[in-house]
């Protein structure tokens, strides 16, 4: 059973930072396309950064870039996402994504569209 935790969300100022962990257990391959995602009250959940396990490749949202950075960490088996220079417009309940990538490209939208398991999402709320 594949399982995805995310903790780390809270409560901080604009220009704080916090740190989102995601614990991810049930996958035998290490061939995983992860990422995670926001989504804020009335809008559409987004991609903010996605993190391939083959090449190590990061991928970040326009609105990110610069203040997120997205880790893999396999000694827990874990991804994280650290989040600087918090906006207000970053509130946002955020959730993770992992995928077994095969032979496909690892994108946003591979993440939302191949059926998969989601965590139960943390709430990140910047205040300004």
């Amino acid at each position: 059973l594949v399982q995805l935790v995310e903790s780390g969300g809270g409560s901080v100022q604009a220009g704080g930072s916090l740190r989102l962990s995601c614990a991810v257990s049930g996958y035998t391959s290490d061939n995983l396309c992860m990422g995670w995602f926001r989504q804020a009250p009335g809008k559409e959940r987004e991609g903010v950064a996605r993190y391939t396990d083959a090449t190590g490749a990061t991928v970040y949202a326009d609105s990110v870039e610069g203040r997120f950075t997205v880790s893999r960490h396999t000694a827990n088996n874990t991804l994280s996402l650290q989040m600087n220079n918090l906006r207000p417009e970053d509130t946002a309940m955020y959730y993770c994504a992992a995928r077994d990538r095969g032979g496909r490209i690892c994108s946003f939208v591979f993440l939302q569209l191949q059926s998969g398991a989601w965590g139960q999402g943390t709430q990140v709320t910047v205040s300004s």
